[in-house]
């Protein structure tokens, strides 16, 4: 009888939890288990990131150029952020806005829309193993799209998880150790080394290569 009581008790607490949970806070705790899926045991400082909340947006649609707003109009905005935008041929660092709307993701300078990555297409999310806020967003091959997306976030468990939930490919996001490839354009490919250093710095090494320490 005491076995019997005691599963009763918790089917009822967390009955009880469930029903009194509210359609943000479900919202909150989907988005945490798809981060859990992608990141836990794989990427540095994902621990440290469990107790902090995802913030349904980092900036609002009044921050964002009213141009832009035109450009994009009939898409409704989910999520924008700031983002350093790393140049693809000498990966200088760029000041710009990453934009979700419900079935895209924007680049964004200022007034300019400087790339749109339909989800559709999207062929891939990268980042690395380590404390590093870098994604790489891989985009197909085609005369559409000037080359993969290298992007610095400071949110970088928040960004990645939005994005995938809302382009519905969890599965594509990879964790990666050492280095990964990354299109350039035209064919052309670069390659993006992850290191361990004192300070925290992203550069063009003497090699070529894009260096994260």
């Amino acid at each position: 009888t005491s076995e019997m009581l005691q599963k009763i008790c918790v089917r009822n607490l967390v009955r009880k939890y469930c029903r009194g949970v509210t359609a943000e806070r479900k919202v909150q705790l989907q988005q945490k288990v798809v981060a859990s899926a992608v990141f836990r045991g794989k990427k540095e400082g994902y621990l440290q990131s469990i107790n902090q909340p995802f913030l349904d947006t980092r900036l609002k649609e009044n921050d964002i150029n009213p141009k832009v707003l035109q450009l994009i109009h009939g898409e409704k905005i989910k999520y924008v952020t700031p983002v350093i935008k790393y140049d693809r041929n000498g990966f200088k660092a760029r000041d710009r806005l990453l934009v979700l709307t419900q079935c895209s993701a924007y680049v964004v300078e200022m007034a300019k829309i400087k790339q749109k990555i339909d989800y559709a297409t999207l062929k891939g999310i990268s980042t690395s193993n380590l404390s590093d806020g870098i994604v790489v967003i891989h985009v197909p091959e085609d005369n559409k799209q000037k080359g993969d997306v290298v992007l610095q976030c400071e949110h970088i468990f928040e960004t990645v998880t939005k994005l995938c939930v809302l382009a519905n490919k969890q599965n594509l996001v990879k964790v990666v150790q050492g280095s990964l490839q990354f299109r350039i354009g035209s064919g052309k490919e670069g390659t993006m080394v992850f290191t361990v250093g004192q300070e925290r710095q992203v550069f063009k090494a003497k090699n070529g290569q894009l260096t994260v320490v």
